[in-house]
């Protein structure tokens, strides 16, 4: 009330007033404590860096056009929905609710709460269809709905300019892919992903070679994986004891 505030931890999100203040009303308080943080991480997430994507990306988004393409698929919206759900939704919608994946950090179910507001934020942005507001619309929907038609033109003007690069050549991309493989070469443990195969291998021998049989593999390929499991069983006696 007056100049008094709130702390976070006070505010019970689940009632619909506190006291002389809505939900919506105080949470739009600590929306401006960090709107500029926010605005700045999706503009970073759907921006170009000097106006060219990363070259994965790029690849990527060039091999969901020639799909639509070859497939006659002429309508924009699909090929919108197929970037969406392959790297916005898939992958930083669960970074952006989860940090603790990349961080070391303790998310709070306070923080769980904020993080799920941004979260849905982001996700409107890449969305095709147009909320309709009303009184029993969400209050996290409420809160981004003045920023969300701005976000979703400058998503939209994100995938134009990927798709309007000129395309990588595969030379370019193997050798990218050749780089990236060598900086990270000594941080996987090879023997423990041998080992984790063999146990798929080992368990499932049976049904893979009926699903082989029953496809009519070539024969090459069903001694090839005789030959892969006899290698696994030398090395599980020689060394996985």
């Amino acid at each position: 009330r007056g100049n008094s505030s709130l702390r976070l931890e006070e505010v019970d999100l689940s009632s619909e007033r506190l006291g002389d203040v809505t939900m919506l009303n105080t949470m739009k308080h600590y929306k401006v404590a960090v709107h500029s943080f926010v605005e700045k991480l999706f503009r970073c997430i759907w921006g170009l860096q000097s106006n060219r994507a990363p070259l994965a990306v790029k690849h990527f988004f060039d091999f969901l056009d020639v799909q639509a393409e070859d497939r006659k698929i002429t309508d924009p919206d699909v090929l919108h929905i197929w970037k969406t759900n392959s790297l916005p939704l898939r992958f930083w919608v669960n970074i952006l609710k989860n940090p603790q994946f990349v961080f070391d950090l303790e998310k709070s179910p306070h923080l769980d709460g904020c993080l799920s507001v941004i979260a849905q934020a982001f996700m409107d942005s890449f969305s095709l269809s147009d909320t309709q507001l009303g009184k029993h619309t969400p209050t996290n929907k409420l809160l981004y709905a003045k920023e969300i038609p701005k976000y979703k033109q400058e998503v939209k003007m994100y995938y134009k300019q990927i798709q309007d690069q000129p395309s990588i050549p595969d030379a370019d991309f193997t050798a990218f892919l050749q780089k990236e493989s060598k900086k990270h070469e000594n941080e996987f443990n090879e023997a423990g992903a041998l080992k984790e195969l063999y146990k798929f291998i080992q368990r499932y021998f049976p049904e893979i070679q009926e699903k082989l049989e029953q496809n009519g593999a070539p024969s090459e390929l069903k001694e090839h994986l005789h030959h892969v499991k006899k290698q696994f069983d030398e090395l599980k006696s020689c060394s996985w004891n």
